[in-house]
């Protein structure tokens, strides 16, 4: 079953960190998705070109229903931050899953589990994510299983961790947890080893992954912060339980108390590869923890981004109409009445005003302004990118970039760079009621891109 045949694939775990990211892989390398999904209308604008299922991996029947004619199958869930044991969940969840694949004919099963040496001791957490290893394999589905350390991405839980950490905190109390070793991955290499599981021979393996060092948490806050150039001082204090450690975590950072403590009891233990069969099975070489960092900070240190996509049977031209008449007496196609408060707040404060407008209702160029926002960059049909300059405690940018042949994608990035704790705050508190008006901006433009004629047609009217 090698990547020159198109496959049908059920991917779980859609809404979450890897998941999302191995979506579009998925439909780039021309592969038919069905994302099974509890939230379907969580996928409805990021997931264009796949089919989104409705159902929980728990839900014998909605998983019997999403497995029919499937070829392979991406088990990427766990419950580690549900409420009751979750080890019971986990375990009920992979019983379901691997007979529904058994029935269905699924072909193979590719898990993501955690690192960590069998028979030696384990946190709760990783013994589940054993198990659920060998109750996918126990169904009859060769399984292929990946084992990995820490993954360093920007979205990743453990990564996220020490972002928030060095970021807040120019002391940092290390206890013992942070001098372990382990062996962090970076995200686009485990996103390569899922996508390469698909051209393996169908039989069950077990493979550990791992980036190319050997290092501590404590070693990865040193090179964030040296990256980020930032001065910071590790202080031992080998006296901090888990317990206490989780707590600690949940005052100064926005990981989850229980997660974290949940969390924290896995990085006790070593998770480094043991086994160097992935390097012998595949062509992927792994790069270290310091690429692993540059990678995840990119060109915009520090950042924080929200993205999402919709696809509008349009030609790009015509998807990019409602883009290029944003603002002013077109509004903003979703909320005004939120963005006609938000503009009275910012006058208040001595900020732009909401109604300044735009120069030309049809016409943009670099430099123009759009009631609160700038025109930073404007490539005419293709992309628009706003800078704020509302009253925020720090500095904000939206970007449109359609792209597309026939149909079109029309991709949406809000991107935000705090100032200080105040600015993550900020960002924080306000992010559900942000998400909700920049995904209603998105469709509103997709609905309008629906019913807008061509700039040809546009222009001949006039």
């Amino acid at each position: 079953m090698g990547g020159d045949k198109t496959q049908t694939i059920l991917l779980t775990g859609a809404t979450g960190y890897v998941g999302g990211q191995l979506l579009p892989l998925l439909l780039a390398r021309g592969e038919r998705v069905r994302c099974l999904a509890r939230r379907p209308e969580a996928l409805a604008s990021k997931a264009p070109g796949a089919e989104v299922a409705a159902g929980d991996v728990r839900d014998r029947a909605a998983v019997q229903r999403a497995m029919a004619g499937v070829d392979a199958a991406y088990y990427l869930v766990h419950s580690m931050a549900s409420k009751g044991s979750f080890e019971e969940q986990d375990r009920e969840a992979a019983l379901s899953f691997g007979e529904a694949a058994r029935e269905a004919g699924v072909r193979r099963i590719v898990y993501l589990g955690g690192l960590g040496e069998s028979g030696a001791k384990l946190s709760p957490h990783l013994r589940s994510r054993h198990e659920v290893g060998e109750i996918l394999a126990r169904s009859g589905v060769p399984v292929i299983e990946f084992r990995a350390s820490i993954i360093i991405g920007a979205g990743s839980l453990s990564f996220e961790m020490v972002r928030a950490l060095v970021e807040r905190l120019p002391v940092m109390i290390a206890p013992r947890w942070v001098s372990v070793p382990a062996q962090p991955i970076a995200i686009s290499d485990v996103l390569a080893y899922l996508i390469a599981a698909l051209d393996l021979p169908a039989e069950s393996r077990i493979f550990e992954i791992g980036g190319a060092d050997q290092v501590s948490y404590g070693d990865l806050m040193k090179e964030y912060a040296r990256q980020r150039g930032l001065r910071r001082l590790l202080i031992p204090a080998p006296v901090l339980t888990p317990r206490l450690s989780s707590l600690w975590l949940g005052l100064v950072t926005p990981v989850f108390v229980e997660v974290g403590r949940k969390l924290i009891d896995s990085i006790r233990y070593p998770t480094v590869v043991k086994d160097r069969a992935a390097l012998e099975a595949f062509a992927i070489r792994p790069r270290g923890y310091r690429e692993a960092i540059a990678e995840a900070l990119g060109g915009r240190q520090g950042f924080l981004v929200d993205r999402r996509s919709i696809h509008v049977d349009a030609p790009p031209a015509q998807a990019f109409e409602p883009i290029r008449r944003i603002g002013s007496a077109n509004g903003w196609y979703y909320g005004m009445w939120l963005w006609r408060v938000r503009g009275a707040l910012d006058e208040m404060v001595g900020g732009v005003r909401l109604r300044r407008g735009r120069r030309d209702p049809r016409d943009l160029r670099a430099g123009d302004h759009l009631d609160w926002w700038r025109v930073e960059e404007y490539e005419p049909g293709r992309r628009l990118r706003l800078v704020a300059e509302m009253k925020l405690p720090g500095r904000a940018w939206l970007e449109f970039e359609v792209a597309g042949n026939g149909g079109s994608t029309i991709v949406q990035t809000v991107t935000f760079d705090p100032r200080g704790l105040g600015g993550r705050a900020y960002w924080y508190a306000t992010r559900p009621i942000h998400s909700r008006i920049f995904e209603g901006m998105l469709r509103g433009i997709a609905a309008e891109a629906g019913r807008a004629p061509s700039p040809v047609d546009r222009r001949s009217a006039a």
